[in-house]
């Protein structure tokens, strides 16, 4: 008897075990997915929203037409252009309206796909507008489509105010349009659990006037209470006027330079001759927010440092306003919201720039689709700086001037690609936000950090130059890490010596004469040199074998002590294989035509 009831109550116990595991996958299944939320247009009549499903590679979308005429365009492409681009539309004969999947060809006019990625979900009219529900897959394998990656996504849409008979009548240079650029593919990060000290503070621009004019950054300058000790910044996020969530495009938080006892006070544009030079050295960034980023948050394991010895109380709150439609009289007190704690975290996080150093040595001719130009932390420089059990980056801001249109940045270990830190195959310099990575990156001594940039300079009929200026470039990952060490920046540029020979090899091969004297700067040689096929081809060979002069910087700006000029390029072995766009299976019926859709008769 003794055995059959321990029989029993194990059967009992198996069965109560399988239930709570069905109990909990059940609940686990029924845990909404997280919803992101951006304005298209400036006037906010079109809200996109959309959710990411990783195990089945899809995002949900819907948009919200807030009023609505005879259709919609919505889209992705390379870079905003209407030409070339994956489309879905909806669109009205003014008594029947039709959804579709719909591609663009080179001369902009529309085709119907013969395969229907965007997928129908639903339509309904609602008191605020119309919603419209679909879904596409991250990768469709149609060569039409466009392959949804991590990274930033250039959205499209155009507004149809007149009826159309069929999608070829669409005639999109004549319809109202627009683009707007997004992170889709958001990383799956659990939200760490927040202390009970945790403190607030808001920087905010103090109730300005918006500039009626396309393009304005602003400048306020904030300042931490006397004798605020160190905290760590736990997590920040965006603090949005009503009303203005189309017009404030990006923001960051600054903190100055601890060397200077004093800041000036400053409220007003950023490229102002009224804003004092000092207000250059804040530059050390806190916190980082671009339109349709959600809130940031530091792993639970560390926090960003700030106020207390060696930390300046002064901050420069940047914010950029992208006003196409020159409203005027707008008023503005948008910032950034910063969440705090006395208690500090096991780490200081820390913040290191990788990639090249700001220098005219590093140059891209004019006329280029794609011109390459790469920067080394080497592993002399890791080996030295980096803690023997190493340092775990989190999160990653990369960062060109306006010629930039690809950044990547490559962790290899003894000769070979081990993983990608951060990749943005569609880069755009009026897009950047600190990204939180989908895994923590591991980087011990000895190991390689490549970034590489990518540059299109088809618009410009001088050579463009490293350096500060909006129309020189720079090729820069701001990577996010923990523990802190000493190591600020760890970035390189080739060896001015053998450019010189660059520039004396073009003087004998060219019936040009480009001077090469001392007292000529590097720019100057650079816009003297006749850019024929010759000078190309022999300025991407010497980038690509030249020795390099490597910056090991601690954050006082001095290097690390060592032999750091004419340093050998690393040798890469064996590469990262370029990923496999997965073809999913069918998602459900995808018919070659478009679907009707029951809005009845619209109207002007």
């Amino acid at each position: 008897p003794s055995f059959k009831l321990r029989e029993v109550a194990s059967i009992y116990f198996s069965m109560v075990m399988l239930f709570l595991i069905i109990l909990m996958a059940a609940l686990q299944g029924s845990v909404p997915k997280k919803t992101y939320k951006v304005p298209l247009d400036p006037k906010g009549l079109l809200e996109l929203s959309w959710n990411i499903s990783y195990p089945e590679q899809v995002v949900h979308f819907q948009l919200l037409i807030k009023h609505l005429q005879f259709g919609l365009l919505f889209g992705m492409s390379d870079r905003g252009e209407f030409e070339n681009a994956d489309l879905a539309v909806l669109w009205s004969d003014g008594h029947n309206s039709y959804f579709g999947d719909a591609w663009s060809d080179a001369m902009g006019q529309l085709h119907m796909d013969s395969q229907q990625d965007y997928q129908l979900l639903g339509a309904r009219k609602a008191p605020k507008g119309l919603y419209l529900l679909f879904r596409r897959a991250f990768s469709t394998c149609d060569p039409k489509d466009y392959l949804i990656e991590d990274g930033t996504v250039h959205l499209i849409y155009g507004i149809l105010e007149e009826p159309v008979h069929s999608l070829q009548a669409i005639n999109i240079s004549a319809i109202h349009r627009g683009l707007q650029r997004v992170q889709l593919l958001k990383p799956n990060i659990t939200i760490p659990e927040l202390p009970s000290d945790m403190k607030t503070m808001e920087i905010r621009a103090p109730d300005i006037i918006i500039p009626s004019q396309e393009t304005t950054y602003w400048c306020y300058m904030a300042e931490l209470p006397e004798g605020f000790l160190k905290h760590h910044i736990i997590m920040y996020e965006p603090v949005i006027t009503a009303g203005n969530e189309a017009l404030v495009h990006h923001m960051e938080v600054f903190q100055c330079a601890a060397e200077f006892d004093s800041f000036p006070r400053y409220n007003g544009p950023c490229d102002s001759k009224m804003k004092p030079d000092r207000l250059n050295y804040c530059r050390h960034v806190l916190a980082a927010w671009a339109m349709g980023a959600q809130a940031f948050y530091y792993p639970e394991e560390a926090g960003l440092a700030f106020g207390g010895p060696g930390s300046s109380r002064y901050l420069r709150l940047e914010v950029h306003y992208h006003n196409p439609l020159v409203f005027q009289g707008r008023r503005d007190s948008s910032g950034i919201r910063l969440y705090y704690t006395a208690t500090l975290r096991r780490y200081d996080a820390g913040i290191m720039e990788l990639g090249l150093v700001y220098t005219p040595v590093m140059a891209i001719p004019p006329g280029e689709d794609s011109f390459i130009l790469t920067g080394y932390c080497t592993d002399k420089c890791t080996q030295l700086a980096l803690p023997a059990a190493g340092i775990r980056i989190f999160a990653s801001q990369l960062h060109t001037h306006l010629a930039g249109r690809k950044v990547v940045t490559v962790l290899s270990r003894e000769g070979r690609e081990r993983q990608v830190v951060n990749a943005d195959g569609h880069y755009s310099p009026h897009f950047q936000e600190i990204r939180m990575l989908k895994e923590l990156v591991a980087v011990f001594p000895g190991d390689e950090l490549i970034t590489t940039c990518t540059y299109n300079t088809e618009d410009r009929s001088r050579a463009t130059v490293g350096g500060f200026g909006i129309l020189e470039e720079m090729c820069v990952n701001y990577v996010h890490y923990y523990p802190q060490t000493q190591l600020e920046l760890c970035k390189s540029a080739v060896d001015p010596g053998y450019l010189h020979r660059y520039f004396n090899l073009v003087n004998r091969f060219n019936d040009e004469e480009v001077c090469t004297c001392p007292q000529v700067s590097v720019p100057q040689q650079f816009y003297s040199v006749p850019w024929n096929t010759f000078n190309r081809d022999v300025l991407k060979s010497l980038y690509d074998f030249a020795p390099i002069s490597m910056h090991c910087n601690k954050s006082s700006a001095i290097r690390f002590p060592g032999e750091w000029e004419k340093q050998p390029l690393p040798i890469i072995t064996e590469r990262l294989w370029e990923p496999i766009p997965r073809c999913p299976p069918t998602l459900g019926p995808r018919p070659a035509a478009p679907i009707p859709v029951n809005l009845g008769e619209l109207r002007r």
